[in-house]
């Protein structure tokens, strides 16, 4: 049996995937298998999930439980944000921020640091506040909220997360328009207060035009009082409902025009009930310090021809600092640039160097779930609590079940999996 991930560019070691139906169930598989790694809604591009063995949690039991004195929530790892929201929503509640996607899983999303947009909001890991996991041996623990820096965005290297404890804020409703042709003068002169003017802002362009941007999607709260102006600068209110992507049907994407309704049917850019089964394209994300976003853009300005020849869609969007270790986000607030490329991975590849050395002056960040090329170093440089997460990994997983090529290259640098180190 092949196994792929969701866009089919990659295929896993493992020629089956293992799926417990409990709790004990799990902590045996964990326990006797040498090497394993956790596949959850395979929407990594690269092989971070790829094992001899894989297990998803999908079999596992999906529970969500509120303590509405705390404002928190425990919540099964492999739920999909889409299956948790409905049920907070219910409940009175809210996360504070979800990514575009509703599709991925709770676990996967924070483990790789994924976010979604908004100045004021952080990436999905700052809404942990425990985690509970199995251990190389099979042994359940908890981490709590004073040891969950090094922990949350960790790859899946520490243990098989099982469920996440996530902070909750009380449910609110979303109003999202979409603006067309964007003056690019207007975004390099404003960069900070277009991506602050809404509660979520994301940017879109096929770098095919160069004065002007292709779309910006605005999603204010609704009770912020915002009205939608006709044009705003210099950009022009959609006559209707649009899609990110150039080409792709508009009712897949969630409600726009002002249309009022819950954070979790706006907040992401595509509808919970259209689950996409299967992806042609490949992605790329590198994040920047947010006060260096425009000279960032400028420096690619020089490979727009390229980038277009192979391009969907590039999302800009802006996401708070966090304190988190390996967080994309750790330390700086942040701007993201997110490509969406034509499924051509050879083409893909051999563009992606040119455009990490263009943006090498910035300090870029790759997103762990996505296609880069950026060598361990570069990477490494650019994580200051680096070599403690890895005194992390040394603790947890000393004989390296949870890791994998992709681990050891590009997190542990080539050192062996047995390894004894002393974090800082």
């Amino acid at each position: 049996m092949t196994i792929t991930n969701w866009a089919g560019n990659v295929t896993f070691t493992a020629t089956d995937v293992l799926r417990p139906q409990s709790a004990g169930e799990l902590q045996a598989i964990v326990s006797r298998t040498p090497k394993l790694r956790v596949l959850g809604a395979g929407h990594s591009f690269n092989p971070v999930a790829d094992s001899p063995a894989m297990v998803t949690l999908d079999g596992m039991p999906a529970e969500v439980e509120i303590d509405s004195a705390r404002a928190t929530a425990r919540v099964s790892a492999g739920l999909s944000y889409g299956e948790l929201a409905r049920g907070l929503d219910a409940r009175g509640f809210a996360l504070a921020n979800l990514a575009s996607l509703p599709h991925i899983t709770v676990a996967g999303a924070v483990a790789t640091g994924t976010h979604g947009s908004g100045s004021g909001n952080g990436a999905l890991a700052t809404a942990v506040a425990g985690i509970d996991m199995i251990t190389a041996e099979g042994d359940p623990t908890t981490i709590g909220p004073g040891e969950i820096s090094g922990a949350v965005v960790a790859l899946g290297t520490l243990g098989v997360v099982t469920s996440l404890e996530l902070t909750l804020v009380p449910a609110f409703a979303v109003r999202q328009w979409v603006y067309e042709n964007l003056p690019r003068g207007e975004l390099d002169a404003r960069f900070a207060e277009i991506f602050a003017s809404a509660y979520s802002v994301s940017v879109f362009t096929t770098w095919r035009d160069p004065g002007n941007l292709d779309q910006v999607f605005v999603k204010h709260r609704a009770d912020d009082g915002w009205t939608a102006p006709g044009r705003w600068l210099g950009a022009q209110l959609a006559g209707g409902q649009r899609n990110p992507v150039p080409g792709m049907p508009p009712g897949y994407t969630t409600p726009q025009g002002g249309a009022e309704g819950p954070w979790h049917e706006r907040l992401p850019h595509f509808l919970a009930d259209f689950t996409p089964s299967a992806g042609d394209e490949l992605q790329t994300e590198y994040l920047v310090p947010r006060d260096q976003a425009v000279a960032a853009l400028a420096a690619l300005d020089g490979l727009a021809p390229q980038i277009a020849e192979l391009l969907l869609v590039c999302e800009l969007r802006t996401v708070a600092a966090d304190d988190y270790w390996l967080s994309p986000c750790y330390g700086r607030d942040t701007a993201a640039f997110h490509f969406t490329w034509r499924k051509d991975p050879a083409a893909v590849t051999a563009l992606l160097p040119a455009i990490e050395d263009r943006l090498a002056p910035f300090d870029p960040r790759p997103h762990w779930g996505k296609v880069f090329t950026l060598p361990p170093d570069r990477i490494a440089a650019s994580y200051p609590r680096l070599a403690a997460f890895r005194g992390l990994m040394a603790a947890y997983d000393p004989a390296g079940k949870f890791r994998n090529a992709f681990i050891d290259r590009v997190i542990a640098l080539g050192q062996p999996s047995s390894y004894h180190f002393s974090p800082l």
